[in-house]
């Protein structure tokens, strides 16, 4: 039911002690369970207490509640983060990294202790300039992360009515500098995975870098989903940590669930893992746990992806590359299709991004060698 507000209402003087210190008004009103509550106003003049009336009364025909709630924003944050948030569609990957923004960086005071009636937009840009102004400032992502998450818990406090306006909307959203993939070139890649050969994990390494799959969707293809006979692989589903547990979901993106054909090379490799997977499968007996993964630990379960990125990082120092993570041979791979001809879209559609846009931006750069080569041909197709 909507709140409405009764009549006309009162006003009339305010006295204290006998005197007249100013002007009182008030007005009854149903609210949205149907209860008749009523609303009183104080002011210096009749003026102030009519607007302060008038502004209730508008509050309430838009169905916003009569005044903003006194809870602090920390207060309210720590319960939106256990329902709001909890009961939300977002991945529980995305959950938990809200949950921890809104812990670490919104509800400690000085921010948390501010009250919901009294948040104002510069509150909101005075904390987004202190992020940044840390002694270990924090990077644009995570302050950009961090007002998403306040915009999110606003605006539950919005539809659970403690405020009428949400004051993160009137905030600027803070820029995130783009920046170009890093990436390593083929004969760098192909030292890297060099000086992975004897680790356990070291095919994983070779199908990122084959086939440009991120490292959740490699840990998470399963066997059902590949077709050695027709060199494919269906990606449908992506494995990330979150807290203690390993989970597996669904791509973030309906782009994201796409088919990505293997070379000759690749289904060898396939092939082989599944051959080494059936001989430890032998070995675990009955303390094999069947999860259907092409990667697997010993024991047939799933793979950490940190293990992965561990897998990388100690084959990038024995090959003396530095700064390489499991991204990079994502990267390395869509940049050596771009240099080599491949058309954006199918790089595009290869990744799995949402748009080509996005490729763009990340791709955006081609080396020295692939400028001169286009300028070079172009000028031969002129006669120039």
């Amino acid at each position: 039911m909507s709140r409405n507000a009764n009549g006309q209402g009162s006003l009339y003087p305010w006295k204290k002690d006998g005197k007249q210190v100013g002007w009182k008004g008030a007005f009854s009103y149903t609210d949205e369970n149907g209860a008749t509550k009523r609303y009183s106003a104080y002011g210096r003049t009749q003026k102030d207490v009519k607007d302060k009336l008038d502004k209730a009364r508008d509050r309430l025909s838009e169905g916003a509640p009569v005044r903003d709630s006194k809870q602090t924003v920390g207060e309210w944050l720590a319960y939106w983060r256990t329902t709001g948030l909890a009961a939300s569609n977002r991945k529980s990957s995305t959950k938990e990294l809200y949950g921890n923004l809104s812990r670490k960086h919104l509800e400690p005071a000085p921010f948390g202790a501010i009250r919901l009636d009294q948040l104002k937009p510069s509150d909101i840009d005075a904390l987004l300039m202190s992020l940044r102004q840390k002694d270990k400032p924090l990077s644009d992502s995570t302050v950009f992360n961090i007002y998403c998450v306040l915009r999110a818990g606003l605006d539950g406090a919005v539809r659970d009515r403690l405020i009428a306006r949400n004051p993160a909307t009137r905030v600027d959203r803070p820029q995130v500098a783009k920046k170009e993939a890093k990436h390593i070139s083929a004969a760098e890649l192909a030292k890297l995975l060099a000086s992975a050969e004897g680790l356990r994990y070291r095919d994983v390494l070779v199908l990122i870098a084959g086939s440009g799959l991120r490292r959740g969707e490699a840990v998470a293809l399963a066997w059902r989903n590949v077709n050695l006979d027709a060199g494919t692989i269906r990606v449908e589903a992506t494995l990330s940590r979150v807290g203690k547990e390993l989970v597996i979901t669904e791509p973030k993106t309906e782009r994201s669930r796409r088919t990505v054909p293997l070379s000759p090379a690749m289904v060898a490799l396939l092939k082989s893992q599944k051959a080494k997977q059936a001989a430890e499968r032998l070995r675990a007996g009955n303390q094999w746990t069947d999860t259907g993964l092409v990667f697997t630990t010993e024991f047939g379960t799933a793979v950490d992806p940190r293990n992965i990125l561990r897998t990388v990082e100690l084959a990038a120092k024995k090959a003396g590359l530095d700064k390489t993570g499991v991204h990079t041979l994502r990267h390395s791979a869509a940049t050596g299709w771009l240099e080599s001809g491949v058309h954006i879209k199918a790089v595009s559609d290869l990744l799995g991004h949402s748009s080509i846009s996005i490729t763009g931006d990340i791709y955006g750069h081609t080396s020295d060698d692939t400028a001169r080569k286009a300028i070079d041909g172009w000028s031969g197709a002129l006669g120039l």
